[in-house]
């Protein structure tokens, strides 16, 4: 059994907060007994992190540019990501392995020639790349807002884009998508009119292959705050990490974990300080085996420019400093 079967076991014997400490000291051990064997991100970075934050991959995936938003193929020897140079818009960029060596990132094979993309996610069995766009959603009509496009992967490769269709396409807003094993889908939207720091989460379940109706999450992740957002769902819907501000947090943003009981959401936990800080921490993702939390740090500066990296953390690390 490896480690993210082991951990997907442990989350869900979770019952109770009484039960966290030493389901969690179990999830560190798995972790420290996994630490020992190859990892193809190791080629990319040879410095993998403990339980302090590190910038993954400096001066090829977070660089000078304001980069969010990374996600992985199972097999973790693709990757795509986001990054906005200065005075430009948001673009998807991605790198292969190829005879263990990492390629050097490029635009993202579906980049358009309008509008912008950001925020890839990859389904957990590989077989759809999802990300936001504002291009048009067809030959007569523009975009009308941001949806999500998603290409198939096929025996030759990812196909060409499409963007979902209803009940997703009739939204001015869906933002930050990203899939359980089930292909239920998470995602941040609002209403026409509502302002931005009142967008939260949202989920819409698989029913056959379709998506009926979109439903707002509760008040234990939708919890009292604003710009709840970003939501990265487990594969088997075991836990949630997302991003908020609350008058109770370390900054402008704080990334938060919440677990499903027996379909129950717990509230909200704050990651706590070794993770979140002054700065803003959000567009959390977790590596295809368990291991690694990514998520983005940044703020603005005295200029009024954005700056920000990629971090990564081991998470069981992360899981065991939780109160």
């Amino acid at each position: 059994m490896n480690f993210i079967h082991k951990f997907r076991k442990l989350v869900s014997l979770v019952k109770q907060r009484a039960a966290l400490p030493s389901i969690l000291f179990s999830i560190l051990l798995f972790t420290s007994c996994e630490s020992n064997k190859t990892h193809n991100l190791s080629l990319l970075d040879h410095q993998t992190p403990d339980n302090t934050p590190l910038i993954f991959a400096e001066g090829i995936i977070s660089t000078d540019d304001f980069e969010f938003t990374i996600t992985f193929t199972p097999e973790m020897d693709e990757l795509y990501f986001t990054r906005r140079k200065p005075d430009e818009d948001n673009a998807v960029y991605g790198i292969k392995l190829e005879n263990n060596v990492w390629s050097e990132p490029e635009i993202a094979f579906f980049t358009s020639n309008e509008g912008w993309d950001f925020e890839p996610h990859i389904s957990p069995n590989g077989d759809r790349l999802y990300f936001g766009s504002v291009r048009p959603l067809n030959d007569t009509a523009s975009s009308a807002g941001l949806h999500q496009w998603y290409s198939k992967r096929t025996a030759s490769g990812w196909d060409d884009p499409r963007p979902l269709e209803k009940p997703f396409i009739d939204r001015r807003i869906t933002m930050y998508l990203t899939s359980a094993e089930n292909g239920n889908l998470y995602f941040t939207t609002g209403e026409e009119g509502v302002k931005p720091e009142d967008w939260d989460i949202h989920t819409a379940n698989n029913i056959n292959g379709e998506y009926s109706e979109v439903i707002r999450m509760g008040p234990e992740i939708n919890f009292d705050g604003k710009y709840i957002a970003h939501s990265y769902i487990a594969p088997d819907e075991s836990y949630m990490i997302y991003d908020g501000e609350s008058d109770s947090g370390y900054g402008d943003c704080d990334l938060y974990i919440s677990f499903n009981r027996d379909g129950q959401w717990s509230e909200a936990i704050n990651l706590g300080p070794e993770i979140n800080t002054d700065q803003c921490e959000m567009c959390a993702s977790v590596s295809p085996d368990g291991r690694y939390l990514f998520f983005h740090r940044g703020s603005t500066d005295e200029n009024d420019k954005d700056t920000g990296n990629i971090y990564w953390v081991d998470l069981g690390r992360v899981l065991e400093n939780i109160e």
